[in-house]
């Protein structure tokens, strides 16, 4: 072979493998040098019940397109695989489902791979042009696999009867249908996911899957912004950004949920705000706040300031339909175990909502009587104003602002959960509802606390702190040239 047809045999190599590169557009995902790392994780969780909430290009669809595909194939690199898979594609309509996820299936897999298209409308030579009912895929492990395609505006009868593999959510499903498909995965012990942007608000997919109510061991979810992926310019991102109005971003950019009054607290952030729980020094420990209730939650939290006057929210107690006397033994139980400061008789203070001060027909005792017996000497001087309190709230939760931040740690559920649904009624008056735990927050910021002090060495500390700077003192001189 003379060395023209070698270059040129070389030539023909790179041009199939080229053409192959093209059809394959999947071996292409997050195999290069830039990698999108949350679709990585959103792949690499074992998780029966995963979402992905995104905004707009953050590239949550290739997620979901993918995982169907490479669970249909029996190539998932994070997973056990098989042969013969049926799992289902579910959009709100048709067309969305022709537009965007039947779009993605198509673009991700590779011809070679299609066994067979059954179409409800269009032609099997041209799928993209019309609406999918089935695509058939051969299995690596030489059965064939279905992936069928459903919308929800069919109603729920539509999703009864078949037994699967998983289920592919592309945005947010009516509940009926969400439920029908979860007692489809059942008998085959199968996967749910799904992709969406929160347009709706906080609907049961904000109560079941991102604040995960019901502690379902099996419920994963992220968040997947535009920063996320590395695929968008700076320049598309700013561009993208200028199209929206403050209302939207929320959603479109950053995939968070908002509830149609607006959050009292945008700024909460749970990467940010929410912190692994660690042994605070003994001097950081300020004081308990409590919002009391009796047939409603009672809510109490310990409140600690460190030396930059940053405030931790270290534990939580909240329960409801019990008495004072029940509610005070929890209190000191739980200060007993985080070593908490105490007077010479073993009393803890607190504040405590001015309500608590005032008797009533039923009682010869107030309620902050009752706790002052109970050991916990309960302050009713707080500040209620309940506008200045978000305010001052506000500026702690804001981040490089010069001002303090708040951090609370991660068993403090309940008061994470309020400052997520915490929302604007009528008016500049938030909605009345769910608020026991930011009640008695705003009394403790409204307190304005105050930096933690040093602890003062002892005279024998400060006497060793004193000879050890005099001998450095003296080294430095000798080593002066």
């Amino acid at each position: 072979m003379t060395e023209q047809e070698i270059i040129a045999a070389i030539a023909r190599i790179d041009a199939v493998v080229a053409a192959r590169k093209r059809d394959n557009k999947l071996a292409a995902y997050n195999a290069g040098k830039k990698k999108h790392k949350k679709q990585l994780a959103f792949h690499r969780c074992k998780k029966r019940n995963r979402w992905v909430f995104g905004g707009n290009r953050s590239g949550k669809t290739e997620c979901g397109a993918v995982e169907a595909i490479w669970l249909a194939r029996g190539i998932h690199p994070y997973r056990k695989n098989k042969r013969d898979v049926f799992g289902w594609v579910v959009s709100l309509s048709q067309q969305v489902q022709r537009d965007v996820a039947q779009s993605k299936i198509l673009y991700y897999l590779p011809r070679s791979w299609i066994a067979d298209i059954t179409m409800l409308s269009g032609r099997r030579d041209s799928p993209s042009g019309g609406v999918i009912d089935q695509i058939k895929i051969k299995n690596v492990f030489g059965g064939i696999s279905t992936i069928g395609f459903k919308s929800c505006d069919q109603g729920r009868e539509k999703f009864q009867g078949s037994s699967l593999d998983f289920v592919w959510f592309d945005e947010e499903p009516p509940k009926d249908v969400y439920e029908e498909c979860v007692m489809r995965v059942m008998d085959r012990r199968g996967d749910i996911f799904g992709t969406m942007t929160p347009l709706k608000g906080m609907t049961f997919i904000y109560n079941e899957i991102f604040l995960n109510r019901k502690n379902n061991p099996e419920v994963w979810s992220e968040f997947m912004c535009w920063e996320d992926n590395p695929f968008l310019s700076r320049a598309e991102i700013a561009l993208m950004e200028s199209t929206l109005d403050s209302s939207a971003l929320d959603s479109r950019r950053y995939g968070k949920f908002s509830s149609a009054e607006g959050l009292v607290y945008p700024e909460f952030d749970l990467s940010v705000h929410v912190i692994p729980p660690f042994a605070l020094p003994k001097e950081w420990q300020d004081t308990i706040s409590i919002d009391p209730g009796l047939n409603n939650p009672l809510s109490a939290h310990w409140y600690a300031t460190d030396w930059d006057g940053n405030v931790y929210v270290v534990a939580e107690h909240f329960a409801a339909g019990h008495d004072v006397a029940w509610h005070a033994r929890c209190i000191r139980d739980i200060s007993a175990s985080l070593g908490w400061k105490c007077d010479p008789k073993g009393r803890y203070s607190a504040l405590i909502d001015s309500a608590a001060s005032q008797r009533t027909l039923a009682s010869s005792k107030s309620v902050a009587e009752l706790f002052c017996e109970e050991g916990i000497m309960v302050n009713t001087k707080v500040d209620k104003d309940v506008f200045a309190g978000i305010c001052r709230v506000k500026e702690y939760l804001a981040r490089g602002n010069g001002k303090p931040d708040i951090f609370i740690f991660e068993g403090c559920k309940n008061l994470i959960e309020e400052f997520l649904t915490y929302s604007w009624g009528e008016g500049d008056r938030p909605r009345k509802v769910d608020d026991h735990c930011l009640d008695e927050c705003r009394y403790y910021i409204m307190s304005r606390p105050r930096p933690a002090a040093r602890a003062q060495p002892s005279p024998v500390a400060a006497d060793k702190l004193r000879r050890l700077k005099k001998l450095a003192r003296g080294r430095a001189g000798k080593n002066t040239y």
